[in-house]
């Protein structure tokens, strides 16, 4: 089941010197995140997004990680109809030959491969001699143009990195054949000042430094990923490396909302463009925020709940007089839609499928009349139905449209007064299983009664409750992460009663753990 949106109009585009490529990061290192791990099925969807949204170069993940990394990348690629599809390696054969052989089918594949060049990095890390770093940056460039002309270098590490030795690596890897070089601010350790002076001075510095792309790539360590990025772009750079929602190791990558909207909003100091449709960001904020289970906070920029909210009566007395008072951007800007939906229990299919394209969502047939019986049911349940109740409506019944266990039936028994206990049925390929179980609260007996039918040894690390919209009828959407023998899946449920929300969401993490079950997973790797 997938989702597309509408064609839209082609935006006037700029100089083609101001051009600045968008590499999207999410799929690589915004999974490294601990715990934000995704399966095939949600990486497809996520790279759907990113393809139809215009990003230019989609880094699908990291092939020798894993036997699930892999097949993502694979897919990916063959998937692709407009992006770049790049896989990350090491600067070692086996690295290369795994990238090189996941990206082969893609239209435009790249090979993105990477080394530690800081002191600090090859003494602790590598326990490598610069002459030896120096040579694994040509070979293994070299070896990555066998697989494609798209070579991208990265020094990780760079920002603490000495600026000879620096030099002599990107020289390196341009006379082996690199297009891109990356320059990562791994642990987030620059200033805009300095980064844009690295950038600069390596443009300026480095032979056939004007014959390739500089990248940027920072972390949010300090706060500054997207003014570093940005910085970067001042000096030279066309390309920044970024994330959907700034997702990615420790404080995460700089936010490709935030990167797109700056450029949107302060053109007049910030001249470049690109092929990014900003009004999908809102949709894509909440796919990746759904998907990895990683909730946006209320006043992130950009895409955060609060982004566009305005409760200071001063503000509010700006706001009904003229939005520009306090707003430098519309919501619609983004593809947030504030008005509440025309719709209740008295809307008919035709309706119903008019708000869902208008909404972004083409569903096939049976899909379609599954979200309809489930809209129907929301409507007489709540007064009022919003967006955002649809949005969670219909991700959660495309996360489980192919679930081989499904809850049939759930009651519960809770209170100051007595045990409690639940009781539900599972449908499980295809039988249905009813059980009886109490708990430490309603929920661990839901749990324990779901664990009576499915048995297994995973371990809970996460549950979480969040209202998709306001009131006492608002829908809850819970995240419910479960993790055995190494393997971590994360699971979705939505609904107005909570409990049935959280009968959904382990459920549909016992489903994707069963797809786990049958694939190793190796030790995960980072970069960069």
């Amino acid at each position: 089941m997938t989702s597309k949106r509408k064609s839209k109009p082609t935006k006037a585009k700029g100089k083609a010197e101001d051009r600045v490529i968008i590499f999207d990061t999410t799929l690589r290192d915004g999974e490294q995140s601990p715990g934000a791990s995704m399966t095939l099925e949600e990486k497809l969807q996520v790279a759907e997004m990113l393809d139809e949204m215009g990003v230019d170069v989609i880094e699908a993940g990291f092939p020798i990680a894993s036997n699930g990394d892999f097949e993502a990348v694979s897919e990916i690629a063959k998937v692709a109809k407009n992006a770049v599809v790049a896989g990350l390696a090491r600067a070692g054969n086996k690295d290369i030959d795994r990238a090189g052989e996941a990206v082969k089918h893609a239209k435009r594949p790249r090979v993105h491969t990477f080394i530690s060049t800081s002191p600090v990095h090859m003494k602790y890390k590598l326990q490598m001699e610069s002459s030896a770093v120096l040579d694994a940056v040509t070979s293994s460039v070299q070896r990555a143009r066998t697989y494609t002309d798209d070579v991208e270098w990265s020094a990780e590490d760079a920002t603490r990195t000495e600026h000879d030795f620096l030099c002599r690596c990107v020289e390196a890897a341009i006379k082996a054949g690199a297009t891109t070089i990356n320059i990562p601010d791994t642990v987030g350790y620059s200033v805009p000042d300095e980064y844009h002076d690295l950038i600069r001075m390596l443009i300026e510095k480095v032979p056939g430094g004007d014959n390739v792309i500089f990248s940027t790539h920072c972390h949010n360590d300090l706060g500054l990923a997207v003014a570093n990025s940005l910085a970067g772009v001042r000096a030279g750079a066309r390309q920044i490396e970024c994330t959907i929602n700034g997702i990615g190791e420790r404080a995460g990558n700089a936010a490709l909302e935030e990167i797109i909207m700056a450029k949107n909003v302060r053109n007049d100091v910030i001249p470049h463009w690109n092929d990014v449709d900003p009004e999908m960001i809102t949709r894509a904020s909440k796919l990746v925020a759904g998907v990895t289970a990683f909730p946006v906070q209320y006043n992130k920029a950009i895409v955060g709940k609060n982004a566009f909210a305005h409760e200071s009566g001063i503000h509010q007395d700006g706001m009904l007089k003229n939005n520009q008072t306090y707003e430098i951007m519309t919501p619609e800007s983004v593809g947030l839609k504030e008005s509440s939906l025309v719709m209740g229990k008295h809307s008919g299919r035709h309706a119903f499928r008019e708000k869902l394209k208008e909404m972004g969502y083409e569903l096939g047939e049976n899909a379609f009349e599954d979200a309809f019986v489930r809209f129907k049911d929301l409507a007489d349940k709540k007064k009022h139905v919003f967006d955002e109740d649809i949005e969670a409506l219909v991700d959660d019944e495309m996360a489980s449209a192919d679930d081989r266990i499904k809850v049939v039936a759930l009651t519960v028994i809770a209170g100051t007064g007595g045990p409690q206990k639940a009781t539900i049925t599972l449908n499980v390929d295809g039988t249905q299983h009813t059980r009886e179980a109490g708990g430490d609260g309603p929920v661990d007996a839901i749990f324990n009664a779901i664990k009576d039918i499915v048995p297994h040894e995973a371990r809970l690390p996460l549950y979480q409750v969040h209202a998709v919209t306001e009131g006492t009828d608002a829908q809850a959407e819970v995240s419910v992460r479960l993790e055995e023998a190494g393997k971590t899946v994360t699971g979705r449920g939505a609904d107005t009663d909570t409990m049935v929300a959280s009968a959904r969401a382990y459920v549909s993490a016992l489903n994707k753990l069963r797809v786990k079950r049958k694939k190793t997973a190796p030790k995960s790797m980072m970069a960069s």
